[in-house]
């Protein structure tokens, strides 16, 4: 093959955890190669809608009926909009079997799902990592919080975090920008919920968004976040953490990046006679030509689903059933977090105030459940989110002309909102698969997705409901409502697993370094390497792994070991 095709690293997939990879490897000085399936995007030029008033969509920023029926797994997630539904993997482009029903939601262009996601970072802590070796459930994390603490420091430093240090050893404290403020009422509640109980606390959302640059938030090229709320539409002043604003033109900036898009990884290729993985095939996204590409280590960071795909379907005559999956376990034990139930209810006074502005990020009350022992007859247990703010004041029925406009200035009373964010249980029936008779437009097989919620997951939802209810309860908030959502499993969009990580080769795909154990070349960087799932949001631990993989990979190399 051309000398042009070979590489020291290739990194699949360019979302959060593959620009973090890319980044780690052109700054260490390998010569890599980012392989992204869908289209180019490029930070500022590429969002075209950043900068839009309402009025200048045409449908006013609503999804025509007829996208809405073409699309209806992807336009179940919350930021599909006009504005943003260009970001978005239409459910045409790459069609999946649902065994049970899952919303799969991708976004399949340079950035992956980095321009669209909450952007919400919170570190895990002991309790999480000891978790399912203390509980009995999935397979005992080889790492601990003391492994990823460092880690975690190096990349909120980078990516710029807001928050505050609150001493929740739930939930440990890291590298703080200044928070964004809790309102009024917020307050209120914070204050009563941290003095009535013992066991929780609510603290400040943590939030990817910069508040306060620092140098190397300005040497990126990025500012402070404008508070504009338009996140998902990209951000041009590079206020949020993405990889299009942040670590794919850091990678660049060394000269040791070259990055492809439209290019759809079809499989990695294992050479038996060397005994190691060799490079990946590729299906060129327009051309449907394929092409192969080599390096001597290999990161997988696909996302968590397209991940296992990829793996499932790199078969040779070592591996019959997928890269690395001696212990028939790939693709198993997908988890998720559970998103079923939420709180609604009104609060009584603060009249003389009012919240102004716009925030990316909720006051959160760090999972309570089962943290230092097993307390209830669920395992695990979930985070909860909440917000105040004021209705939009309703005009009189007699009301007309200048007396209409006028009262609708005056706002209408405080509501209140909470949602649970659960912990699922990793089990082999919740798994992917490739499908024996339906293969995608590429050529890949489709994958085949049967996942679903558990006796344990509604256990977890009605001990929310219950003290999610408590807790406004105690918070002075009336007329509470109770609320059953039914979401399916994967609306999340924080599928983990299929490639968990462990010390046991009979139990677990990749070992403490992310490396697959039965081909240490290739290293799983993304959320398919969960065990667990933690009651946090994925994104922060998957950077973190990532960077911590490739500073190994570095070693190994040295050693000549990769």
């Amino acid at each position: 093959m051309p000398k042009a095709n070979h590489f020291d690293a290739i990194v699949i997939g360019s979302g959060i955890s593959g620009g973090w990879t890319a980044k780690e490897c052109c700054e260490q000085g390998l010569k890599t190669l980012v392989l992204e399936r869908g289209e180019n995007v490029a930070h500022i030029k590429d969002y075209p809608t950043a900068n839009l008033d309402t009025w200048q969509f045409p449908h006013r920023n609503r999804v025509p009926l007829d996208i809405l029926k073409e699309n209806p797994i992807a336009s179940r997630c919350y930021a599909f909009r006009e504005d943003a539904m260009h970001f978005f993997t239409k459910d045409s482009e790459q069609p999946y079997i649902q065994e049970k029903p899952f919303d799969w939601i991708r976004g399949y262009q340079v950035g992956g799902k980095s321009l669209i996601w909450a952007r919400q970072v919170q570190r895990w802590s002991d309790f999480d990592f000891e978790g399912p070796a203390r509980d009995g459930f999935a397979t005992d994390w080889p790492i601990r919080y003391h492994d990823l603490a460092p880690w975690y420091s190096y990349v909120e430093k980078f990516i710029g975090v807001s928050g505050k240090k609150e001493g929740n050893p739930a939930m440990p404290d890291g590298e703080f920008l200044p928070p964004f403020e809790l309102n009024a009422v917020e307050q209120a509640i914070q204050d009563k919920i941290n003095s009535f109980y013992s066991d929780r606390q609510v603290i400040s959302g943590r939030c990817a968004h910069i508040t306060e640059p620092k140098p190397i938030h300005l040497a990126q090229g990025r500012t402070s976040c404008q508070a504009r709320s338009l996140c998902s539409r990209g951000c041009p002043f590079g206020g949020y953490f993405s990889s299009n604003a942040s670590t794919l033109p850091w990678a660049a900036k060394t000269g040791n990046l070259t990055l492809k898009s439209n290019s759809i990884v079809e499989s990695i290729v294992y050479n038996d006679e060397k005994g190691k993985a060799t490079g990946v095939r590729v299906v060129d996204r327009r051309t449907k030509e394929v092409i192969e590409y080599f390096a001597p280590v290999i990161f997988v960071n696909a996302s968590a689903l397209a991940t296992n795909l990829i793996l499932l379907n790199s078969r040779s005559k070592r591996f019959p059933n997928g890269l690395g999956n001696d212990n028939d376990i790939l693709g198993k034990y997908i988890a998720f977090h559970n998103y079923m139930g939420t709180l609604s209810g009104e609060m009584e006074g603060f009249e003389d105030k009012y919240h102004y502005g716009r925030r990316p990020t909720q006051p959160i009350i760090p999972n309570f459940r089962n943290v230092v022992r097993q307390e209830t007859s669920f395992l695990r247990g979930y985070a909860s989110f909440f917000s105040a703010y004021r209705s939009q004041g309703y005009p009189p029925a007699d009301t007309l002309g200048a007396s209409f406009k006028d009262s609708l200035l005056i706002p209408g009373g405080w509501n209140v909102s909470m949602m649970m964010q659960g912990e699922t249980i990793p089990i082999a029936e919740n798994h992917v698969r490739l499908s024996d008779t339906q293969i995608d437009s590429y050529g890949v097989p489709q994958l085949v997705t049967s996942i679903g919620y558990q006796e344990n997951d509604y256990k977890i939802l009605e001990d929310f409901l219950d003290q999610g209810a408590e807790m406004m309860e105690v918070s002075g908030v009336k007329n509470i409502t109770k609320m059953r959502t039914n979401k399916n499993p994967g609306l999340d969009i924080h599928e983990m697993g299929g490639a968990r990580m462990g010390n046991n080769p009979a139990t677990s795909l990749v070992n403490k370094w992310n490396q697959l154990h039965a081909c240490s070349n290739v290293f799983v960087t993304d959320g398919a390497c969960m065990t667990s799932t933690g009651t946090q949001n994925p994104s922060l631990t998957y950077m973190a792994l990532a960077a911590r993989a490739v500073h190994h990979a570095i070693q190994e190399r040295k050693k000549k070991n990769l």
